[in-house]
């Protein structure tokens, strides 16, 4: 079911954000990206400015008024809404025993890994529930899935959003939203930079994940997966 939709996309600067703006652009569907610096975007697609398929737009995960904004600015420009990739994150090694003075690291981690798609979702769902055929597709992480070691503070937030992901599915389901938990293990990012376990190229690819984005969004909507699991290392 391959159709033409106007798509939100967060985290879109860098990483695996960035490589799903490329492929979707591509694919010729209509882009609102979310970024910190919208003037370093500018130059990625060819356009120092909006236009009738790309539109790019200051947004910070952490403040409920830009994900307003930027919601209600790009319907304006587009005149609708049908998706939303949720891509914007943040790591954090903290772990149960914190210091003093972590714990404001923990309540921004839970700010930008759960709040952040909370806002930006309730901003957009008016909008997902009049198309009828709304998507979100939410970057979860398989550290909402399992934790291993100790990386109490992310894998809490992601744990958080993969709870969140599922109330938005219960919510949407009769008026058409589906919604996708994508949850990757290591990805070749700069977020994995210090991982010793595992090689670059043994990891999953962005451009891999942004594939996988695609092809979600061109699923029915009795085909469409709520979780979406991709490991490059054997899951026990």
């Amino acid at each position: 079911m391959n159709r033409t939709r106007t798509i939100l996309i967060s985290g879109a600067s860098r990483g695996i954000g960035l490589a799903v703006a490329k492929r979707l652009h591509a694919r010729g569907h209509r882009l609102s990206l979310g970024v910190r610096s919208p003037d370093a975007m500018k130059t990625v697609f060819g356009t120092r400015g909006s236009n009738e398929t790309l539109m790019i737009h200051p947004y910070e995960a952490t403040d409920p008024g830009a994900a307003q904004a930027w919601v209600t600015s790009s319907v304006e420009h587009f005149g609708g809404l049908d998706a939303v990739v949720h891509c914007a994150g943040i790591f954090s090694r903290v772990g149960v025993g914190f210091a003093s003075g972590e714990e404001r690291e923990i309540a921004h981690t839970l700010e930008v890994n759960l709040m952040g798609p909370w806002w930006l979702s309730r901003a957009a769902w008016p909008h997902l529930v009049a198309g009828g055929d709304g998507r979100l597709i939410v970057l979860v992480s398989m550290s909402g899935k399992r934790i291993k070691g100790n990386l109490a503070a992310y894998g809490a937030s992601k744990f958080a959003l993969l709870g969140l992901c599922q109330a938005m599915r219960n919510e949407g389901w009769d008026a058409g939203i589906r919604v996708t938990a994508l949850c990757p293990s290591w990805v070749n990012t700069e977020m994995a930079a210090g991982v010793k376990t595992l090689t670059p190229d043994a990891m999953t690819q962005p451009e891999s994940l942004a594939a996988t984005v695609a092809h979600l969004l061109d699923l029915p909507p009795a085909a469409v997966p709520f979780d979406y699991a991709v490991s490059c290392q054997l899951e026990s």
